[in-house]
């Protein structure tokens, strides 16, 4: 038994728990901590960091997902350490002025958990839906889970912009205990029951094709195509998130924007990135249009572009960094469906009953490029502010960022396939 579409959307709620928690604490927190209680942007950098840094576990959870099932406990249990490691990272920054020593330290044991909790749920699921959904529906579904997932931080970042708006600390824990609780309630109730009907039949088949994790691991690593598009996905994903952490503080030092008009600049960004995903969606699946590289190298040269008029605007202050993030956050979709279609679909490549290790493997891929690249782009801001002004600070990292992206447009022509709709084969020829 496969998954149906009403099931593929029960997961999608999960993807949309998921980014509705994170985007908490990459943005609206990291902000706070920026501008709110002048740290240098590199303590939000390196806890954000930190955060991606433990998933480097999410082979293992993946691995775990092929040889031993139980993903419905991984994903709930997960999404429950997620919310507490949330709430009390937010419940840091409000005592932070009292005991800074202390409540850092508190915030590195939050993000600990914010990424250990993201690398179990998540992980879990996404081999939940590699394994259990029929080859045909794999990029529709990844489409559809990640578009849910873009609306919840689309979502919860313009409405919690709005409650935001006069900011107090009280206000904040509110907000936070309400959505992280939320998140998990909702999570509950959505995957309750799938793995059962769908996996019945198939967990036999797995415990007997138990190896052990460095051997499985290494098996997929052997696999060319695995292996070229897990450095794809580290370089390009650096790119991606080299402006997590600086787009909001830019905001906030360059721009005058109050806490409230920041998180919800994230959530016109995000915003961007659903209406992208879902253009693309709709072009590649209703109607055939385009390809998934010729789509990727667009969205890479697009958000290069719209990088280098975020950079110029700083420097002009013509009033448009709304309209421009939003088209980076467009264009940001376009690349994301794409790399995010060719993952599903090459999941089901090579070895069988190794999906879940694949996005693992992936999985911490791009959770590292995340982790150094947000590192990355608030240590180079916090140095170039020590000469420049923060305009050109700031603009100097988004022209990098962009440069990045023209070089993942360059990859994405050699690495990733041009056809859309030919049948995947069942495995790698020798492997």
């Amino acid at each position: 038994m496969t998954l149906g579409w009403f099931q593929i959307v029960r997961l999608g709620l999960v993807q949309m728990c998921l980014g509705a928690i994170v985007v908490l604490t990459t943005s609206t927190l990291n902000r706070l901590m920026v501008v709110e209680l002048a740290f240098p942007a590199v303590v939000p950098g390196a806890l954000v960091a930190l955060h991606y840094g433990i998933q480097i576990t999410r082979p293992n959870w993946g691995f775990r997902s092929d040889t031993k099932g139980n993903r419905t406990r991984f994903i709930i249990g997960g999404m429950a350490v997620l919310g507490f490691g949330a709430w009390l990272a937010a419940l840091a920054v409000v005592m932070m002025p009292d005991a800074p020593v202390l409540w850092i330290a508190a915030s590195v044991l939050a993000y600990a958990m914010i990424g250990g909790g993201v690398g179990a749920s998540g992980t879990s699921l996404l081999a939940l839906l590699a394994t259990a959904t029929d080859v045909r529906r794999r990029a529709a579904a990844a489409t559809i889970t990640w578009l849910m997932m873009i609306f919840g931080i689309a979502l919860t970042a313009g409405i919690v912009g709005g409650l935001l708006t006069p900011y107090s600390p009280g206000l904040l824990m509110r907000i936070v205990s309400v959505v992280t609780l939320g998140a998990v309630v909702v999570t509950a109730v959505s995957v309750a029951g799938i793995e059962r009907r769908v996996m019945a039949g198939r967990a036999p088949a797995l415990a007997a094709g138990h190896v052990p994790f460095r051997a499985g691991l290494a098996e997929v690593w052997a696999e060319p195509r695995a292996r070229s598009f897990t450095i794809f996905i580290f370089l390009s994903m650096t790119a991606y998130f080299l402006q997590e952490l600086i787009l909001e503080p830019y905001a906030g030092l360059v721009f005058a924007y109050t806490p409230g008009q920041s998180t919800q600049l994230s959530g016109a960004q995000n915003g961007g990135v659903f209406v992208g995903m879902l253009a693309v969606g709709v072009a590649l699946s209703g109607f055939g249009i385009g390809t998934l590289r010729g789509w990727v190298v667009t969205g890479c040269l697009g958000s290069a572009a719209a990088l280098g008029a975020i950079a110029a605007i700083g420097q002009t202050d013509t009033g448009l960094l709304q309209a421009a993030v939003i088209a980076l956050g467009l264009f940001n979709g376009i690349f994301a469906v794409g790399a995010i279609g060719a993952m599903m679909a090459l999941a089901g490549e090579g070895r069988q009953a190794r999906e879940g290790t694949r996005m693992g493997l992936w999985g911490a891929a791009q959770a590292l490029a995340a982790g150094f690249g947000g590192l990355s782009g608030a240590a180079a801001v916090d140095l170039l502010r020590l000469v420049l002004p923060d305009a050109s600070a700031f603009g100097l990292v988004f022209l990098a960022e962009a440069f990045l992206f023209l070089i993942a447009a360059a990859m994405a022509l050699r690495i990733i396939g041009g056809r859309v709709h030919a049948p995947l084969p069942a495995a790698i020829p020798g492997e």
